[in-house]
């Protein structure tokens, strides 16, 4: 075959190819940039489906039950969730198209909120158990049979309060990392109540302490609120506490 014939086909081939190769590139771009405007175009009404219109009351009666069911699941233990998954539930429901039954759900939600309170509970109290364990190594600290420890700080000279007597205290309650929920000092007026109108801790504490004293005094978890907790989540469940109480008087004494 001839010389040049064979080096003019190549180079048609070569400029087909290069050809074919730049109208394939063309159609690429031409469908990323449809797939793009069509993706936006869905973005767009993703973004308009969001938008809250607080002005509309079905809008803001929406929004509002979206923050008072959140508000309680925060309250519960829940930092995150699928929100995804609760709007297809939501959906699910309003057309009557659920994939589990009301009974179901409800155990489900139950067991869930069982498993948090467990492990709320093992870690509360394996916490104050450790602090109380450390805590019992100070000289100063006394602890009794129940577990309950206290610090004299100043030493009575009084009475000892009785299970039926009405006493007159002033204190501070804090948690063990030192932040305070209660304080008759800081409202500036002590507290009056019955030595078995409190905590077990409290009532224990009571009936040890002489009128005048004022002690330091570590309460576990048990002889305090236990799983209630109090205070409107000031307590939490299972959590040891530590209060500074001076006995002020004893009712008629």
């Amino acid at each position: 075959m001839n010389k040049n014939l064979i080096v003019l086909m190549a180079f048609f081939i070569c400029v087909t190819s290069h050809a074919q190769k730049k109208k394939d590139l063309i159609n690429e771009v031409a469908n990323l940039k449809s797939e793009t405007a069509a993706l936006q175009t869905a973005l767009d009404a993703l973004k308009k489906s969001n938008e809250v219109n607080l002005e509309n009351d079905f809008h803001k009666f929406s929004y509002a039950f979206g923050v008072v069911m959140t508000n309680n699941l925060k309250a519960v233990g829940f930092d995150s969730l699928p929100y995804n998954v609760i709007a297809v539930a939501i959906e699910d429901v309003m057309k009557g198209d659920e994939k589990i039954t009301v009974e179901e759900a409800m155990g489900i939600v139950q067991n869930k909120f069982q498993e948090m309170q467990e492990a709320e509970a093992k870690e509360k109290s394996a916490e104050g158990e450790l602090f109380l364990a450390e805590n019992a190594k100070k000289p100063a600290v006394v602890t009794t049979e129940s577990g309950l420890q206290y610090e004299i700080l100043k030493e009575g000279k009084g009475a000892i309060p009785q299970s039926t007597d009405q006493v007159s205290v002033h204190y501070t309650g804090m948690l063990i990392d030192g932040k305070i929920f209660d304080s008759s000092v800081e409202r500036g007026e002590p507290a009056n109540f019955s030595v078995t109108g409190v905590i077990q801790g409290w009532q224990e504490a009571l009936q040890l302490m002489p009128v005048g004293s004022k002690w330091k005094v570590y309460v576990p978890q048990d002889l305090g609120y236990g799983p209630r907790g109090a205070g409107n989540g000031m307590i939490p469940p299972y959590a040891t506490l530590i209060f500074e109480m001076e006995l002020l008087s004893i009712e008629g004494q």
